[in-house]
């Protein structure tokens, strides 16, 4: 049986695998978080400093999601 040898590439899908996962984390506690909000019928004033809250962490989780992805199209390009 050959030992299992790890490449630099395959390191890079799953290291975008992961960046991946943790994105899509992100964006669930984001719908948590604005559901949440919308359950307890903030008022109006309320509910915009919530989302303006919610706002850069959603855009934070999108990106590392999209930064996840790219990497393991790259890996799987190269290997």
């Amino acid at each position: 049986m050959e030992p299992l040898s790890l490449s630099a590439f395959d390191a890079l899908i799953w290291a975008g695998t992961a960046f991946s996962l943790l994105g899509l984390l992100g964006l669930g506690y984001c719908i948590i978080r604005v559901s949440r909000a919308k359950r307890a019928q903030l008022d109006d004033e309320a509910m915009r400093k919530e989302l303006k809250k919610v706002v850069p962490l959603n855009l934070g989780a999108l990106f590392i999601s999209v930064i996840g992805l790219m990497m393991v199209i790259f890996g799987i390009f190269l290997r």
